[in-house]
């Protein structure tokens, strides 16, 4: 992971302990189910995305959300969509 792709991460962590500030992040692995191992309903996912949009100005068609399932999968779709 480069600079770059860890800040992204540091960034989608800080926006999740937001949402579930009782969650283990240190357990989260990237490749991980987020909404499966934190417990965070789809009224929380919307909210994370919203993060998302507002922290990088990525716009995340609803359309997309089933793509973005894991710290991995969101990272790489911010890096390729960040104008």
């Amino acid at each position: 992971m480069n600079t770059q792709e860890t800040q992204v991460k540091a960034t989608l962590l800080n926006l999740l302990k937001n949402i579930a500030p009782d969650a283990n992040f240190e357990a989260l692995g990237e490749t991980e189910d987020i909404r499966q191992a934190l417990g965070i309903d789809s009224f929380d996912f919307l909210n994370f995305m919203i993060g998302i949009n507002e922290s990088f100005g990525v716009e995340i068609p609803e359309t997309d959300y089933g793509k973005l399932m894991t710290l991995k999968d969101i990272i790489q779709y911010i890096e390729a969509h960040r104008t």
